[in-house]
């Protein structure tokens, strides 16, 4: 291909390697063709991506759609599986094994697991679309909430064409995620208008923009509303059956190439880390009121909270510029001197499955990407909701979210240049590298206290948790009730927070488990290069590598450490800050 612009974007791949052979134009070649098919279909994950060609419409969600996407990709991996490797450069095959990887596991979830037929998720998908156009200031307010009108107006049909897809039993427990996002859909809509109608720092939006939002808004609403009660004659028909199975379960976990580890060896290490951390939460606990029962310490510890929610998001503004600082001064990793975050409430239609806080990673063609950091105010409304975002809590999950975790990692992972490393997504690296991060800033003595080393060890019995009840929910052994409490009894967590943590595990299976054991792994793979490089082990260097990779599965990270795969040095526009 000669034009390689995409929608105004022009689309990216690896510098030539020095042993370029021919055939890796060809196999490039092939990877952005599938990339351009991939995006145009799909307009919500191309905002997502920062082409804006197409943010006023919303993608085709049909089961007939789905089933053509899914050949789609078959003769993708067909045509990828046709190259011989041994015709490409080093760092092209390093690319064709990852394209394989990404497309095999997005198959097997699509063909086999096939979750999208059993749960319902069109309002939530709604919501998804309007996020990114709502939350990020890549163009002027008032074309954004044009562009949000637009996607509204579609809405109708595109609820009723996504129910096409409920050819099998819908899942009830999830049938209530839906209904929840439906219930709060609207007042993240009547958010919207409100922006419109004033909007911030003197921002003018024309009254036919304001007008064409409330009209596309309430013929939404009346969509959502339509659907709540098609999900309602759904309920009485539906299946308790959410479980994967040991076979199709261990199937998945050979596909996230976990270096060989099956689910009995992954279980062991969920264990020995939650006894492992509820020892060292006893001990720090210890270290703070030698005489006082572990409970009462952590009562205390939890009552230390901002008095107010909007507090609570200024103390997490406050601890993730403190962790970004600290990184800095003691020269840990490089951070990026253009890379922006914000800290934001989450959405009222996402609060039902994000209990605690998530992250939003930067999109990588918008001209000044901005990671979207959300804290949620509470569950259900739980009165007890403020408790969760005491003061060590919220150093700890800035740690992982922010500085160095989510928004660090994947504000340079977003530099690469491969399109295929643009969506491929390793959980075990991601969310590993966030609970390695909180380890490794304690270790170089950041909040390194007793009480922050209490919420650290709070959070890894949570993430061991979630390594047992992930094994454990999907082979049968635990309903949701029993999952719920475990994972009370081990975390404390008040328990709405605890039931929509498990909930959530029911239908992302080996995705919660990615966590620690990611952690885990990476712990691993640090110590095999200090052996492996003696005096020469730079601990920046090595998290410099890391994120420089982006997010690829820790398989593949050890071979990019060995030299496969490589950008040219200084390609990611790196710079040091000051």
């Amino acid at each position: 291909m000669t034009d390689r612009h995409f929608a105004g974007v022009e689309l990216t791949r690896p510098s030539p390697a020095p042993d370029a052979d021919p055939l890796d134009g060809a196999f490039y070649d092939l990877v952005e063709s599938h990339f351009r098919e991939v995006v145009e279909a799909d307009p919500a994950q191309a905002t997502y991506y920062g082409i804006h060609a197409w943010d006023d419409r919303l993608d085709d969600p049909s089961r007939e759609r789905t089933l053509a996407d899914i050949e789609r990709d078959r003769r993708h991996l067909a045509a990828v599986e046709a190259i011989d490797p041994a015709e490409l450069s080093a760092a092209a095959r390093f690319e064709r094994d990852l394209e394989l990887h990404h497309l095999r596991l997005s198959l097997f979830r699509a063909e086999v697991v096939r979750t999208w037929e059993r749960r319902s998720t069109g309002v939530s998908d709604l919501g998804d679309a309007l996020f990114p156009l709502f939350t990020r200031d890549f163009a002027p307010l008032p074309d954004r909430l044009d562009s949000i009108a637009g996607r509204l107006e579609a809405a109708p049909g595109y609820l009723k064409a996504h129910r096409s897809r409920a050819v099998q039993p819908q899942v009830r427990s999830w049938l209530q995620i839906e209904i929840g996002a439906a219930t709060n859909l609207p007042p993240f809509l009547d958010e919207i208008v409100a922006a419109a109608e004033e909007p911030p720092n003197g921002v003018s939006v024309a009254e036919p923009v304001r007008r064409r939002l409330r009209r596309a808004v309430e013929a939404a609403k009346a969509a959502v509303f339509d659907q709540v009660d098609w999900i309602g004659e759904r309920l009485d028909d539906g299946s308790d059956e959410w479980a994967l199975g040991a076979e199709r379960y261990d199937e998945l976990l050979r596909l996230r190439a976990f270096d060989g580890l099956d689910a009995d060896a992954i279980l062991e290490i969920g264990w020995e880390q939650l006894e492992r951390n509820h020892e060292a939460r006893r001990a720090a606990a210890q270290e703070l009121e030698p005489n006082a029962p572990f409970e009462t310490v952590l009562e205390r510890i939890k009552e230390d909270h901002p008095p107010t929610f909007e507090a609570a998001l200024e103390a997490y503004r406050t601890a993730m510029r403190r962790a970004r600082a600290f990184l800095i001064e003691r020269d840990l990793v490089t951070v990026p001197d253009d890379e922006r975050v914000e800290v934001i409430a989450t959405p009222s239609y996402l609060r039902g499955v994000l209990p605690f806080a998530a992250y939003f990673q930067p999109a990588r063609w918008d001209p000044a990407p901005v990671g979207v950091y959300v804290v949620t105010p509470a569950v259900d409304d739980h009165p007890g909701a403020l408790r969760e975002h005491y003061f060590a809590s919220i150093s700890n999950t800035s740690i992982h979210e922010a500085y160095p975790g989510h928004h660090l990692q994947l504000a340079i992972a977003a530099r690469h240049p491969s399109l295929t490393r643009a969506q491929v997504g390793a959980p075990e690296f991601e969310e590993g590298w966030g609970m390695y991060s909180e380890q490794m800033m304690r270790e170089e003595g950041f909040d390194a206290a007793p009480k922050y080393r209490i919420a650290l060890a709070t959070d890894a019995i949570w993430r061991a948790a979630r390594i047992v009840l992930d094994i454990r929910m999907h082979r049968g052994e635990l309903s949701m009730d029993e999952a719920t409490a475990f994972l009370v009894e081990h975390t404390g967590f008040e328990e709405p927070n605890a039931f929509a943590e498990v909930r959530r595990y029911t239908y992302t299976p080996t995705y919660n488990l990615s966590y620690l054991l990611g952690k885990v792994l990476l712990l691993g793979l640090r110590d095999e290069e200090r052996r492996r490089l003696g005096d020469g082990f730079s601990l920046r260097a090595f998290h410099d590598a890391l994120l420089r990779n982006g997010s690829l599965p820790i398989s593949f990270h050890r071979r990019a450490l060995r030299g496969e795969g490589q950008p040219p040095v200084g390609g990611l526009g790196l710079v040091a800050a000051s």
